[in-house]
């Protein structure tokens, strides 16, 4: 019972900072948004304009194509074989993390994650970048929102099945592992972890 008490003073403590961190977030988005300003483009949908002016400049920037592949550094051709080599294990990810959410998530009550929030491709509009580059970018696009999005797939589950912080220090925690509970709180554990379950219902 004593250790009640600053149990609870810790998780008021962690709330708090949980808060701050999101107020934070909010803030650096705003501030992205007036920087796009700045940056002489809007976004209609899933288009994303520039300028007149900002687009001729764009387009006097673009390397032409076969300039660009005699002056391309040649380690990055020689490598990409086993760069692009790596789709075929990425699209297999894709397909099992997808399965896996469509047939698990709705048989646990866990909302499924949004996919379009975590594949974005919109570096195509950038009029500077040859054909060859843009499909670099939507390469790296395709890959870092999938990792993005199985982390979010995953991080649901381990919140249903096991919400319980490391005793040892982790480097690249997901989001909710800062909610999750103390290593060794053992009181009420079956009833935190029904609440812990039950909140994933509710995630947007």
């Amino acid at each position: 019972m004593p250790l009640a008490k600053p149990q609870t003073m810790m998780t008021e403590k962690i709330r708090t900072l949980l808060a701050e961190m999101n107020a934070l977030e909010d803030e650096l988005a705003t501030t992205l948004r007036e920087q796009q300003s700045k940056m002489f483009f809007l976004i209609d949908g899933k288009r994303i304009e520039f300028e007149r002016t900002v687009r001729e400049e764009h387009r006097k920037l673009k390397t032409n194509l076969f300039h660009w592949l005699v002056t391309y550094r040649p380690q990055n051709l020689l490598t990409g074989p086993i760069i692009y080599g790596m789709a075929i294990p990425l699209l297999l990810v894709d397909l099992c993390i997808s399965f896996y959410q469509a047939t698990c998530f709705p048989i646990y009550g866990i909302v499924k994650v949004r996919r379009a929030n975590y594949f974005i491709f919109d570096r195509q509009h950038l009029a500077y970048l040859n054909i060859i580059e843009k499909f670099h970018c939507t390469y790296c696009a395709y890959g870092t929102g999938l990792i993005a999005y199985c982390s979010e797939i995953i991080s649901r589950t381990e919140q249903y099945f096991c919400p319980i912080k490391h005793a040892r220090k982790m480097l690249g925690n997901h989001q909710r592992y800062a909610g999750f509970l103390e290593f060794g709180d053992a009181p009420d554990y079956e009833t935190k972890l029904e609440e812990y379950r039950l909140a994933l219902g509710r995630t947007d």
